[in-house]
């Protein structure tokens, strides 16, 4: 590889992208040299390369493990990838500043420049997340997508040795994924690059609140909002204000909370966030079922949801009535308990009911979700009595947050390889099938005995697991679709 038409082949994509400047040519040049421990650069002319800016990069952080410049370890790779990027990009000030410039115009402007920004430098990992397997399921509640999330490198032994002897020094900065303090910083052992990090600073309920892509976008758009202040998620009134007033400056985004309760809640409770994005998820094209009214809120239309799960609908155009309904909802949710389907709210003064939240405007009119969680476990179900049970945990036994509550499965990586076992076992080849997945995949055999064939049994398969996803939000519904389950339903709507 020749490394200084490679360094020239990079800032050309970078000038294109419009991410630099010509004038910044020679300075961005220099800043990649030294990070390269290159002391000189050969005038060459660069032929035009039809590679991207990803397997240029992939190049250079090659190039500098050869060299030994870095360690030959994922992470050291990532956090000089992210340092070259680093050098294209402007200062948080001037990024915000084009960011709200756009706003005032239109606010899908702003968003679709910070979007576009954070995939050209490869903050956004697109040729990673190019590797998911996403397929679609129909059933009676609508398209439901599934992904087997593959975007995340695997460390190899050394890399895991090295982040646990990390981990047991002392380390207070940044304090977690989530702080502000991760703009701009290099990254170490066990905490990911984030020299190319940018945030867009928001005002939500009077606090400091910043917005960013997901480097690993689950859906289209896939933004993380979070507090300035490191505090834990509590789930509450200015939940709903800041959920509403977020869906007000950016109409054309949802945005959600995970539940704040461990089961039914995310994978990180020690830092207040959100999560939003331009995508339509199966839940927000459900039906309406059962309408209700709210005492004193006229101006609320309230509902419940044709779902897998315990959904109430909400909407108005008064964001206040509708924060009113919302807080009166949740706390009465809080509180509740009925021992005919297994609900109770309280076990030795510990919280069991909490809700996921999630936000949305159409037109004029503001809307909110609110899903009914229980978190409650039992010597029969110690993963929790409204968790997927442990017969589907062959296939995701991870919480059903707020994204899989919104009907988009995040699967496995280990699916990727163990369902090409079970289609060799559907098809009598030899196979190297799991064990867990045997009574499953007999089952499959049974229900299509003469339809099973080399054509058909990835589209029969893939159907099955989002069958499997569907029976897993089922089990998450504190009400099931039972008529038991809708007379339970019913019996807390009266209360309300």
């Amino acid at each position: 590889m020749d490394v200084y038409a490679n360094v020239q082949q990079l800032l050309h994509k970078a000038i294109f992208s419009g991410m630099l400047c010509k004038v910044d040519e020679l300075y961005a040049r220099n800043k990649i040299l030294d990070l390269l421990a290159l002391q000189d650069f050969s005038e060459t002319e660069a032929e035009p390369t039809e590679k991207d800016m990803s397997d240029l990069l992939d190049e250079l952080t090659e190039y500098a493990a050869e060299a030994n410049v870095i360690g030959d370890f994922i992470e050291e790779r990532d956090r000089l990838s992210a340092k070259i990027m680093d050098t294209f990009l402007p200062k948080p000030s001037e990024i915000n500043r084009l960011f709200f410039e756009k706003h005032e115009q239109n606010p899908k402007r702003a968003t679709d420049y910070f979007y576009q920004l954070s995939k050209n430098s490869h903050y956004i990992q697109s040729k990673r997340i190019e590797k998911n397997i996403n397929f679609s399921v129909e059933t009676a509640y609508g398209k439901l997508a599934l992904t087997i999330n593959l975007s995340k490198p695997e460390l190899d032994p050394m890399e895991i040795a090295r982040e646990r002897e990390q981990k047991s020094l002392p380390s207070t900065y940044p304090k977690c994924l989530l702080c502000i303090e991760n703009e701009g910083y290099t990254g170490k052992v066990g905490h990911p690059a984030r020299a190319n990090h940018r945030l867009i600073r928001l005002e939500l309920t009077d606090e400091p609140w910043y917005l960013h892509y997901s480097p690993y976008l689950y859906y289209q758009e896939h933004c993380i909002v979070y507090s300035g202040e490191h505090r834990e998620m509590r789930m509450g009134r200015e939940t709903f204000q800041r959920l509403l007033e977020f869906v007000d400056q950016f109409p054309h985004y949802f945005i959600g909370s995970n539940a704040d309760l461990p089961i039914v809640g995310g994978s990180i409770f020690s830092h207040d966030h959100y999560q939003g994005g331009q995508f339509k998820f199966a839940l927000e094209t459900a039906e309406d079922e059962l309408a209700f009214e709210i005492a004193s809120l006229a101006s609320v239309k309230a509902r419940t949801v044709k779902w897998p799960m315990s959904v109430i609908r909400l909407s108005s155009r008064n964001v206040v009535d509708l924060v009113d309904a919302s807080s009166h909802i949740f706390e009465i949710w809080q509180g509740y308990s009925d021992p005919t389907v297994h609900i109770e709210a309280y076990s030795r003064q510990i919280s069991h009911n909490s809700i996921t939240p999630i936000a949305r405007k159409r037109n004029d009119v503001y809307e909110i979700d609110l899903v009914l969680r229980n978190n409650r476990t039992t010597a029969d179900f110690p993963f929790g009595i409204f968790h997927p049970h442990e017969e589907l945990h062959h296939i995701k036994k991870e919480n059903i947050g707020l994204i899989e509550t919104s009907g988009l499965a995040i699967l496995p990586p280990r699916l990727k390889q163990e369902l090409i076992e079970v289609e060799k076992y559907l098809q009598h080849e030899q196979n190297k099938i799991q064990e867990y997945h045997l009574p499953w995949a007999n089952e499959i055999k049974a229900s299509f005995p003469n339809q099973i064939t080399p054509t058909t049994v990835r589209t029969i398969l893939f159907t099955e697991v989002g069958n499997k996803f569907l029976k897993c939000l089922e089990d998450a519904g504190v009400f099931k679709r039972d008529e038991q389950g809708q007379q339970a339903f019913r019996r807390f709507l009266n209360i309300i």
